[in-house]
């Protein structure tokens, strides 16, 4: 399947490229996320007329996500839970409980933008996160996990 993306898309190409993909992945996933169109005449010609604004729209995205990722610079996320007498947490921190605990405490970070490296956390201690802002951008987020007493 021949499309041209609307939007970078990583691991395969930038605004306005014009790439091959599987027609699975295309089907499922850039055309209904609207993340590409078909590369048909009409619609080469179409995204022509609105490059411009497509490419507006991607730095003004790109300016946001900087913007988001300078205010959780120095930040660093404390959360406690139960855990054993060994450390070992009785369940497991995921990606919906940090992104919870940075919304409250007043960085709004969606669960999708979290990715834990080494799968949920389930030990006491401290753990690199890294929040996925923007396709260019990523931050690495320190969270120290505590017992509750």
């Amino acid at each position: 399947m021949d499309v041209i993306l609307l939007q970078k898309v990583a691991n395969l190409g930038g605004i306005g490229d014009r790439v091959q993909v599987s027609s699975g992945y295309g089907r499922n996933f850039l055309l209904p996320k609207g993340k590409a169109t078909l590369a048909t005449l009409s619609n080469v010609a179409k995204f022509e007329l609105r490059r411009e604004e497509l490419e507006r729209i991607a730095s003004d995205d790109l300016s946001k996500g900087e913007a988001r990722a300078s205010t959780l610079k120095d930040f660093m996320l404390r959360i406690s839970a139960k855990a054993g007498s060994e450390g070992k947490l009785f369940g497991s921190i995921g990606t919906a409980d940090i992104a919870d605990a940075c919304s409250s405490q007043g960085h709004k970070i969606e669960r999708s933008e979290v990715r834990l490296p080494s799968g949920p956390i389930r030990m006491i201690g401290e753990h690199q996160v890294v929040l996925h802002l923007h396709t260019d951008i990523d931050v690495q987020l320190l969270v120290t996990i505590v017992a509750e007493e």
